[in-house]
């Protein structure tokens, strides 16, 4: 799924504080990812009807992984129209498709899949202030990023303060992700925004 420049573009209204969890935000995983025949498991349970949204998009993310963009993204789809547009396994559809695009360079497609996973959850996603910096970050969209990295400091000061911290609160963020993350809190501490 690609997002033009007009659907990236439009950002929710930034909010003091983003302390709520979201089911939606985690990894989905039908069979552990370091499982030798982890593709034949995941076939197995497609073909029994088992876990079939869950091994379909463990199918995508691997897809995308090895460069097979296009099959990942008709996984991904195929997932999606099992499950209701708002539930939260279509926007852990999303989370996860965005990592996905982001990690095989499409930061403007994993901002666009962000976006929309971060709508109709219940209060203010945790996990959205950090992500839409980073992707804004990438994006070239340099003082939207720093604001929405502010959200995340002034939600927990202690914890976004301190770029040493980035690899226990980030564990499922890569090593680059985690780095990119550090230039945005270096941009962020040199001229912290002010809010509102």
């Amino acid at each position: 799924m690609v997002f033009s420049n007009a659907q990236a573009q439009s950002l929710p209204t930034l909010v003091e504080f983003y302390f709520d969890e979201d089911a939606a935000a985690k990894p989905i995983r039908a069979v552990p990812p370091e499982q030798a025949d982890v593709v034949d498991q995941l076939m197995k349970l497609r073909e029994r009807g088992r876990k079939g949204v869950e091994a379909t998009a463990q199918l995508a993310s691997i897809a995308y992984g090895e460069g097979r963009d296009e099959l990942g993204a008709k996984l991904y789809q195929e997932a999606t129209a099992a499950v209701a547009e708002t539930s939260v396994q279509a926007r852990g559809l999303r989370w996860n498709q965005g990592w996905d695009l982001y990690r095989r360079g499409d930061a403007e497609g994993a901002l666009g899949l962000w976006l929309k996973a971060g709508e109709n959850t219940r209060g203010n996603p945790s996990w959205m202030p950090p992500t839409l910096a980073l992707a804004l970050w990438k994006l070239g969209r340099k003082d939207e990023a720093l604001s929405w990295f502010a959200a995340a400091v002034r939600t927990e000061p202690e914890q976004w303060s301190d770029p040493n911290r980035f690899a226990q609160l980030l564990p499922n963020w890569k090593d680059a992700e985690r780095a990119q993350l550090v230039d945005v809190q270096q941009a962020w501490l040199a001229n912290p925004p002010a809010w509102p």
